[in-house]
């Protein structure tokens, strides 16, 4: 009993009782549908962040409201299963998998030991710059973490980093972020990006360049919050490398017999994708259907190194059921209404005046880390950018730059479960997601703290407000 009522529990059932409120209450009244997804909303967001119950189970429960109480069509509710993100979470765990039994991930390791393993820090360093650089050839949060995250824990082997010691998730946690953090401040990078992109021409006929949008953010939002993220992990898992593990750096272990051909096919394999996912601007094809092409190749009997028996095994599925449930929660805070009263309520909340700038370029910056609470990071441009025109009105910033300023909002990242690469990264380096917890939460409010006012003032020095 004393269990059921303690700690992050106690959370858990004052959310039960606001939702119990919102569903029931004065609210249910004006607008039902609106009021009983917010108490529905409000209860799956709680349960994962605290963690009360696992993921999936929480995915199930979101589903299972949401349909019982009619508050969604299957087929909305269930758009996330039909969604690229989801596909390329799967075929990323086989490409994953692939790179781990094949032994290609040892090897690749033990090429970059020798480079990495002086110290503890260069190794955390190195391994995020690497994976920030991928941004700019890989279109796909998922894809930089399925290539990086097998290397990196392999790398965490040969240095003699044990599964739950401070090194082994302090290298799970810096290529998690890196993968993902920095690539918002890429254009082509990252999905909400390309959701405020073509969101932003269709609406507004506002188009954005690939060099401008990376002058305006890369500087801060890519290379000073990975330095910033590289910091934290160092502080919040400190360890090193031992003298005699650096031996294991300089060790090369023996092939097992047939790995030599295994690891030359998953190259080329590799290889193939990462061309074909650099130049999906030229083809056009999703980069998640050539992610399941590259799947497919390596699952085909003599070809592949993942044998078909091991395919359930190779994918965590409880995984997959969190994405869809984070994107058919999105897509049911949109239909419904929700999400448009989120938006009009935090513009009469947070304060915006022509005339005082800094006061509106903070404001429109927390109404999108605000708004990404609540419909995840995906949705905040869906949310958002609607009520550009209204927002630049009230502010007197240009429509361009109140359309920007999202972008510092929904970069910055609260909970891992707003983001589903961050869930998929730490699910291949098989650590707890909890930890990332730690390095999210103060990122945020060095955020705030920090890159938001430097943000400020480099937005004025290029003259965007």
């Amino acid at each position: 009993m004393s269990k059921l009522f303690s700690g992050k529990n106690l959370f858990v059932w004052a959310a039960v009782v606001l939702a119990l409120w919102l569903a029931l209450g004065p609210a249910s009244s004006a607008d039902p549908r609106a009021a009983h997804s917010a108490a529905v909303v409000l209860v799956t967001l709680v349960l994962w962040s605290t963690g009360v119950l696992p993921p999936f189970l929480t995915s199930l429960i979101f589903f299972g409201l949401v349909l019982i109480f009619r508050l969604a069509r299957p087929d909305l509710i269930f758009s996330g299963f039909g969604s690229a993100a989801v596909w390329l979470i799967v075929s990323g765990f086989v490409i994953g998998t692939a790179i781990s039994v094949s032994g290609l991930g040892k090897r690749l390791a033990g090429f970059l030991a020798p480079h990495l393993a002086s110290s503890y820090a260069r190794m955390i360093i190195g391994l995020s710059i690497a994976a920030s650089l991928l941004g700019f050839v890989m279109p796909s949060s998922v894809g930089r973490a399925v290539v990086m995250l097998p290397i990196g824990m392999a790398l965490a082997d040969r240095v003699g980093f044990r599964a739950g010691s401070n090194g082994r998730i302090g290298i799970a946690a810096a290529l998690a972020l890196a993968c993902n953090l920095p690539s918002f401040a890429i254009l082509p990078a990252n999905i909400p990006n390309m959701i405020l992109a073509g969101a932003s021409e269709t609406l507004h006929g506002v188009s954005f360049g690939y060099t401008s949008y990376l002058m305006l953010h890369f500087p801060l939002l890519g290379i000073l919050k990975l330095a910033l993220v590289d910091w934290l992990v160092l502080t919040l898992f400190p360890d090193r490398i031992h003298p005699q593990d650096g031996l294991i750096a300089d060790t090369v272990e023996a092939d097992k017999p047939g790995e030599g051909a295994m690891q030359w096919r998953v190259g080329a394999i590799l290889l193939a994708t990462l061309a074909l996912w650099m130049t999906d601007s030229l083809h056009g094809i999703n980069p998640a259907w050539v992610g399941l092409a590259a799947a497919v190749v390596l699952l085909l009997p003599g070809i592949g190194v993942v044998a078909p028996k091991s395919f359930n095994g190779a994918i965590d599925f409880g995984v997959v059921l969190f994405v869809a449930a984070a994107l058919g929660l999105g897509a049911l805070v949109n239909d419904s209404g929700l999400g448009k009263l989120v938006g009009e309520f935090l513009q009469q909340v947070l304060p915006l005046q022509a005339g005082r700038q800094a006061l509106n370029f903070f404001s429109l910056t927390m109404m999108s880390v605000l708004t990404g609470l609540v419909t995840t990071i995906p949705g905040v441009p869906t949310v958002l950018t609607t009520m550009a025109p209204e927002l630049a009105k009230a502010s007197g910033f240009s429509l361009p730059a109140v359309l920007m300023t999202q972008v510092i909002g929904f970069s910055t990242v609260l909970f891992p479960y707003q983001v589903g690469p961050l869930v998929v990264a730490m699910q291949l380096s098989g650590e707890k997601l909890g930890h990332l917890l730690r390095i999210t939460l103060p990122l945020a409010l060095l955020t705030l703290v920090l890159v938001m006012p430097l943000d400020y003032l480099w937005w004025r020095l290029l003259g965007w407000i």
